[in-house]
């Protein structure tokens, strides 16, 4: 990376451990409003809820236009396929909105923010099926998966890559690229407790709160489970990825691991490292100016593809 892409003004706390899932299921409202503040939506966004019932099952989330970005027609609609990240238990497309935005407005696309259910009251593989379903809708809708670009931080990068696996199992086409910001790659959060135990320290997050997080929502599943650590092989249909992960942060090891996978698959990946920044810093404009120059390269990527 350019070494221009450096420093990080560190917020003063970081979220606190979250005890019980009762405790969780309590606390939400607050720290995804706390989140929101942190994370302010550009003025002139548009936004449109989506509750769709496929039988006894259903797709939930928002389109979100940023500012100045049109709606076209769906066979010729370019759209942004976003996976917020939570451990699986926090946040929401509302919290993940003023990026979703600012991306939408530097692409000039319209994105489709999925509403994945959570744990602690929904367990694995819960939000894995919502991710493949709401794909699989996009498609039933008509948008081509040549114009899908699929983008997701922290789980929602755990999240996209179940997503290739299950379109890579069911011969469903694969999207055109893939954009991960601080993705999840180790769900036993091994390679960020050994990160941790060098010495390393995220400025907004910890490995024990993203372990104990997660296994409220897996419940005890196996780690080594097909949907838990997704495999890769070079006969796989893997789209052209972007990585980008802040050399501070907690998962940056994880980072480095899914592109070292990616690479040896036989896939197209860039992995950009920011100095002195922390997990999912994109989301933070307010704290960090180097959030708006990822985003911005982000789009660069994205733009590049297709």
């Amino acid at each position: 990376m350019n070494s221009s892409f450096t420093r990080v003004v560190n917020p003063a706390s970081s979220l606190g451990r979250i005890g019980t899932p009762g405790l969780i299921t309590t606390m939400r409202p607050l720290l995804n409003g706390g989140l929101s503040l942190m994370c302010p939506v550009p003025p002139g966004t548009r936004t449109e809820t989506v509750h769709r019932h496929l039988g006894d099952e259903q797709v939930r989330g928002e389109w979100v236009w940023g500012p100045r970005v049109g709606q076209r027609r769906i066979a010729d609609t370019r759209v942004i396929y976003y996976l917020h990240g939570s451990g699986y238990v926090i946040c929401s497309p509302r919290t993940h909105r003023g990026l979703v935005s600012r991306l939408s407005q530097r692409t000039d696309r319209v994105a489709f923010s999925l509403d994945y259910r959570l744990g602690p009251k929904h367990r694995f593989p819960a939000a894995g099926d919502d991710t493949v379903r709401g794909y699989q809708w996009l498609l039933d809708q008509g948008y081509r998966p040549e114009n899908i670009i699929v983008a997701g931080d922290s789980a929602g990068g755990h999240l996209a890559m179940d997503l290739l696996a299950a379109n890579q199992a069911q011969s469903r086409p694969q999207p055109r690229a893939m954009l991960l910001f601080s993705p999840l790659m180790d769900p036993t959060f091994g390679l960020a407790l050994a990160r941790e135990a060098r010495g390393f320290r995220d400025p907004y997050f910890s490995a024990r709160l993203g372990q104990h997080f997660l296994e409220m929502y897996t419940a005890g599943a196996r780690a080594d489970h097909p949907r838990m650590t997704v495999s890769l092989r070079p006969t796989d249909d893997l789209p052209t990825t972007l990585i980008q992960v802040g050399a501070r942060e907690v998962m940056a090891d994880d980072a480095r691991f899914l592109h070292a996978a990616l690479v040896a698959a036989g896939a197209q990946s860039e992995l950009q490292q920011w100095p002195d920044q922390g997990h999912v810093f994109q989301l933070f404009p307010a704290l960090s100016p180097e959030s708006r120059q990822a985003v911005s390269e982000a789009a660069r990527f994205v733009n590049s593809v297709a």
